[in-house]
């Protein structure tokens, strides 16, 4: 029995060490698990096109991308994002992400000016600006970019991030939040090792563990967000970690389990931790992140995936026209 009780679920023991957020564009998902915040990425909205309840967005979507007689489509692409980001919002006291379409990954103006876009689309539909994150491909582009944007006051979330150096230099970029991507590091390491790995060895826990006691220990503002979780033992491993953003299927599986939910990081453990102080050029950046197989892997599969999401809703969008 826990000791914080047989009724408190693990995923109300979370809630107290960290804030949960639904990786989830499922309304349904959201009002059920009550999270804080709520992300989406291209693949999720995919997913939401086709959902009924947001039909209607999607028909919105295709009127407004209509009265562009330039790239019509990129229109109504953001605009649905932007849409479907408004009715989570309705529902959840915190922000949600919204995603800067890939193909611009390695494009700090291009980046900087749809995200200038989306946030004026929230603000047209009476959203302020600062219950939205801005979701940026962790590159050395989308690094600069999200240093503009912070700048004029419109906050990031940096995503695909899958080594310490993109973390590191988006620390310098004063990038709002980060994504480290747990479960997309766990997956690498567990096809080339041909083995699985505990909480304790997870390579991907480990790497957010090490981001997390980095930034507290120095004070660092961003806020560390443990993304990607393949499973419970993932999550489990990263209790305390500032945000963590978890699918549906797991956070029903932290909901219907009652064990005691131990507390893995904290301020204090990270401020023990021996540190030194590191800063990346562009070029120190890029060879660090060339240096990490896995990491170059994983970056560039995930703006590949993320492109081909993209490329499969314009062509929803584009048969509705």
């Amino acid at each position: 029995m826990s000791s914080l009780g047989q009724l408190s679920s693990q995923l109300a023991q979370l809630k107290k060490m960290t804030t949960v957020v639904a990786d989830t564009g499922e309304i349904e998902a959201i009002v059920k698990y009550q999270p804080q915040d709520a992300t989406t990425n291209p693949s999720l909205l995919l997913k939401a096109a086709s959902l009924p309840h947001y039909q209607e967005n999607f028909k919105e979507a295709v009127n407004y991308g209509k009265s562009f007689k330039s790239n019509p489509l990129t229109h109504a692409l953001e605009k649905l994002s932007v849409s479907i980001g408004v009715e989570i919002l309705k529902i959840i006291p915190g922000r949600v992400s919204t995603e800067v379409d890939a193909r611009l990954s390695f494009d700090t103006q291009g980046s900087v000016e749809v995200a200038r876009r989306l946030i004026k689309l929230y603000e047209l539909a009476g959203i302020n600006k600062n219950r939205v994150l801005i979701k940026i491909a962790s590159t050395w582009e989308g690094i600069k970019a999200c240093e503009i944007l912070e700048r004029e006051g419109i906050h990031c979330n940096m995503t695909l991030m899958f080594d310490f150096c993109q973390a590191v230099a988006c620390a310098e970029a004063k990038a709002t939040l980060i994504s480290p991507f747990v479960g997309r590091i766990y997956d690498w390491y567990k096809n080339h090792e041909k083995r699985d790995f505990t909480q304790i060895d997870d390579p991907g826990v480990l790497s957010v563990k090490k981001i997390y006691e980095y930034f507290r220990h120095f004070d660092i503002q961003t806020v560390v967000m443990g993304a990607s979780f393949r499973n419970k033992g993932q999550i489990e491993g990263l209790a305390g970690c500032d945000f963590l953003t978890i699918s549906p299927n797991l956070l029903a599986e932290l909901e219907n389990n009652s064990d005691e939910l131990v507390q893995q990081l904290s301020i204090r453990k990270s401020k023990e931790t021996p540190q030194e102080k590191i800063s990346f050029s562009e070029s120190g950046f890029r060879l660090a992140l060339n240096e990490s197989p896995m990491a170059t892997e994983k970056l560039a599969e995930g703006i590949r995936l993320f492109c081909r999401d993209i490329r499969a809703l314009e062509v929803l969008l584009e048969k509705a026209f």
